[in-house]
């Protein structure tokens, strides 16, 4: 497997040959078909194979030639390499931030999570020394990726990277509005039955990333080195309860009529009355609406047959319209409850267009939570203020891990020099940065890891944004102090960790 060097290494050799990155990525995807995962295999393996790979012989045989050169490293330059690995002051490699949006369909998981290694410094004598300069966002996002690491270790880095990011911009959402510098509302809705976890104590809507798996997943025999709740239950899972068994598309509105749907999973049409009675209950309000309409196809076992049925409720042609969507999707074994509030304003043909996207909101919302089980599956963060979103899997946008990584790594930043002093580089202003990220997250494992086995998940959660409160740098309260930094002492984050004595 490439590691994070050769993976960015071979991509910067492509597209220095005027290679663009999606097509780089999808020559390295085919050279690792070949088992050639390193620019020290592609350097030993024959031009022929490389050909073979690359599909273009004179690209293939320069990439060829510059693997080779990159390998043959100097005598005096690896005699120094040597001496410096020995020495306790040599320097770390360097993590460089991610320039392009990753293609995450043509990365192994493998890869793409080596792609997103953050620093990590656990000296306990050199973090209690050490004061960064910061403002509040990334702070709370670095405490995110510390703590989900306890509470959630099924989800690989990239998960809690966008987890994490989608904390903190709910976080900075409600407090832009809440003082004023931006106006409520914007969002894209999120239907009722979408999937959430707890982070920080603030429920996240997620969407699961279908089967990805990865090597440093905890085994299942384990359990991840992490306790559960009392009675069986996961910290990280929405604070909703058990699964429902009603979903709900979101509610649309127009010319004063609102319309909603709910969807159920039903193994036999004598259920329906149950049901509806269930949803009844469980939403009163649907009860004062002027109409409920309802459709429901039910098949058995292999069998070809469909058995259908529909009530228009008084919303002339909605119950046929319906099993016609329902149809079309492929969908059996569900009732679908469509509900209109009459705003006393005829809509025309546009009432057919609100109905098919509440009863298709609420169908796939179905098939998200029926598929979704908390503390297994690998998620995404859904990013609700991405009203055009360029990376989706039912057409929902998602905080992007390569993002929430770049923004770790520019964030933390050293007091001030005094007057006089030599004027640091870029280079070597960005190696200080990531110097004290990975000293930040080192403090915050090492105090997390100090409660994490005596704490329950959901205690751990709530305790960890206390934990942040306690430490955060002190700003103007108000639009002044939106965005200001200011320092904090690590130390004050090692005061945290759990005294065993």
């Amino acid at each position: 497997m490439a590691s994070q060097g050769d993976l960015q290494e071979l991509l910067r050799m492509f597209t220095a040959r005027k290679v663009s990155m999606l097509a780089a990525m999808g020559h390295i995807k085919s050279l690792q078909a070949k088992n050639l995962k390193s620019i020290e295999q592609i350097a030993e393996a024959p031009l022929t194979t490389v050909e073979e790979a690359l599909k273009d012989a004179k690209l293939a045989k320069g990439f060829h030639t510059a693997c080779k050169s990159h390998s043959k490293k100097p005598p005096a330059a690896a005699k120094r390499g040597a001496e410096e690995s020995t020495s306790p002051t040599s320097k770390k490699p360097r993590l460089e931030p991610t320039k392009r949006d990753l293609d995450y369909s043509s990365m192994a998981p493998d890869d793409l999570e080596a792609s997103l290694e953050l620093p990590l410094v656990e000296d306990e004598a050199v973090i209690r020394d050490t004061i960064i300069v910061t403002n509040r966002a990334p702070l709370v996002l670095a405490f995110a990726v510390e703590v989900l690491r306890a509470t959630m270790p099924e989800q690989p880095p990239s998960s809690r990277l966008s987890l994490a990011q989608a904390v903190v911009s709910a976080n900075s959402r409600s407090k832009a509005v809440s003082i004023g510098i931006e106006k409520p509302g914007g969002e894209v809705p999120v239907s009722e039955g979408q999937p959430k976890v707890r982070v920080l104590g603030r429920e996240i809507p997620v969407l699961k990333r279908g089967d990805y798996t990865w090597s440093g997943a905890p085994s299942k025999d384990d359990g991840g080195g992490t306790s559960t709740d009392a009675g069986g239950g996961r910290s990280g899972t929405s604070a909703q309860g058990g699964k429902k068994t009603w979903t709900a598309s979101s509610t649309l509105t127009s010319r004063a009529s609102t319309f909603v749907a709910h969807a159920a999973s039903v193994s036999n049409a004598n259920l329906r009355p149950s049901l509806i009675k269930q949803l009844m209950t469980e939403r009163p309000d649907l009860e004062t609406a002027t109409h409920n309409a309802w459709a429901i196809r039910t098949s058995f076992g292999n069998s070809p047959l469909v058995q259908q049925a529909s009530f228009d409720d008084g919303e002339s042609g909605c119950g046929k319209f319906m099993l016609e969507v329902m149809k079309e999707a492929n969908v059996t074994n569900t009732l679908v409850v469509l509900t209109r509030w009459f705003g006393g304003v005829m809509l025309g043909p546009d009432r057919w267009r609100l109905m098919r996207e509440c009863v298709n909101d609420a169908l796939a919302s179905q098939r998200r939570t029926a598929t979704f089980v908390a503390g297994e599956a690998a998620v995404w963060g859904l990013d609700t203020q991405d009203t055009k979103p360029t990376t989706s899997t039912v057409g929902m946008g998602i905080h992007r891990p390569e993002g929430a990584r770049n923004y770790l790594l520019r964030s933390f930043g050293s007091p001030a020099a005094a007057e006089g002093g030599p004027k640091k580089t870029v280079t070597a202003m960005n190696d200080e940065k990531m110097e004290n990220l990975g000293r930040l997250l080192g403090a915050l494992r090492i105090v997390v890891e100090s409660w994490s086995g005596v704490l329950k998940k959901d205690e751990l959660d709530k305790r960890a944004w206390n934990w942040y409160v306690a430490v955060r740098p002190d700003v103007q309260s108000g639009p002044s102090g939106w965005g200001a930094r200011g320092e904090l002492k690590l130390s004050k984050i090692l005061d945290l960790k759990r005294n065993v004595g």
